[in-house]
């Protein structure tokens, strides 16, 4: 049966298409949408050794903006970082930008959603190395997401920091259980880094500037614009605050490999209409918002990051190139490490039973354990 997704991309996709103009990679995440678990893609036949029963399992696409494909991958991402996780507070900080960023960021995803990654690690890194807060590099995840609720273009940064870290001289401070940085502080801390490196680009020419923003490529207007932004509060905000160890990764891992929507939140798909739930954030109260096929495609593919582009991201000792040896001097000097891996070299059909009790080897048929992998097809080629 097609899912939810599936079944608006089959009303409106050809609509949309010959409306609006993709980029390969937007065309690829659509394709793989469409493809995935229909057997286009190919599928794996397991057999029953006892009754003869056979079952096939269509190939997932594996796409990163696939709402029927994060699940597992999920899981090995929050059982990886669990095994890092230290004694200490943890914090969830949320940057974002004033929405009259949003037409210029979408116009330079690559070059702006990069800034935004480094606006927020340098933001509090810097911050955190000062004597006055923290004195100390502490561990940073960051996640870049780019939507609301209702699908509209909004990127932000997720941010999850310990509130612990290594001094220079590999000596481990920790803060008290609450955030050691002002959130005013970081606001304009953000402010000036992200502004900062935002005239640098227009100076040096690498800022694409779209029909929606063609006023600024006037100086006086762009210097306008620019004051502007200096003249707003940016506010970014301390979602929550963990004490215990492992559920700051948990409550994570609901937004790392999340997209833009998901299945469950979609009510209903006909022909001509799409509803599904959203929260006003406004007024904090559920809304289910009715649009066309079209409409919710084009704003779906408003989502797609560009190819190759990494929205998770490891700063301060979580750095991937030397994560190894702090985390092994911070558990060293704790004298204790909570979580280690569970499903380092495991399966997917391990992990599908470790985690939702789901055996593939059990037969649906007759109840034994006994179905085994007897072949594949392979994926069709347009």
């Amino acid at each position: 049966m097609r899912s939810k997704i599936q079944q608006i991309f089959d009303s409106g996709w050809d609509s949309y298409a010959s409306s609006f103009q993709l980029s390969v990679v937007q065309g690829k995440a659509a394709h793989s949408i469409t493809a995935c678990k229909s057997g286009s893609l190919g599928c794996n036949i397991s057999q029953c050794g006892d009754c003869g029963h056979v079952e096939i399992h269509n190939n997932s696409c594996r796409n990163r903006n696939c709402p029927n494909c994060q699940a597992v991958l999920k899981e090995i991402w929050i059982d990886a970082r669990k095994s890092e996780v230290i004694d200490t507070p943890y914090f969830h900080v949320v940057f974002t930008v004033p929405a009259e960023l949003n037409p210029l960021i979408y116009a330079n995803q690559k070059l702006l959603y990069t800034l935004l990654h480094k606006c927020s690690s340098e933001t509090l890194l810097e911050l955190s190395s000062d004597k006055k807060y923290l004195g100390a590099a502490p561990g940073i995840i960051q996640v870049l997401h780019t939507w609301g609720q209702t699908l509209n273009f909004h990127p932000h940064i997720h941010c999850i920091i310990t509130g612990g870290g290594l001094t220079k001289d590999y000596n481990l401070k920790m803060s008290s259980a609450r955030f050691f940085i002002p959130v005013k502080v970081l606001g304009s801390k953000f402010r000036g880094k992200f502004l900062a490196y935002l005239e640098s680009y227009h100076r040096k020419g690498k800022l694409f500037l779209p029909s929606s923003c063609r006023k600024l490529h006037n100086s006086h207007a762009w210097a306008e614009f620019r004051d502007s932004l200096y003249q707003k509060t940016w506010c970014p905000y301390i979602k929550e605050t963990f004490n215990g160890f492992g559920n700051a990764i948990e409550y994570l891992g609901r937004y790392t490999h999340r997209i833009a929507i998901t299945n469950s939140r979609i009510v209903s798909v006909t022909e001509n209409e799409v509803s599904f739930r959203a929260k006003d954030y406004r007024s904090g109260d559920k809304i289910l918002v009715r649009i066309t096929p079209v409409e919710f495609i084009r704003r779906l593919m408003m989502h797609v990051l560009p190819a190759g582009f990494q929205k998770i991201r490891y700063y301060g000792f979580l750095n991937n190139r030397r994560k190894k040896k702090n985390l092994h001097i911070i558990f060293r000097i704790q004298g204790h490490r909570k979580f280690v891996s569970r499903f380092t070299g495991s399966s997917v059909a391990e992990i599908m039973k470790t985690v939702w009790k789901y055996d593939i080897s059990l037969c649906p048929c007759c109840g034994k354990n006994s179905m085994r992998h007897i072949g594949r097809s392979f994926a069709l080629r347009d």
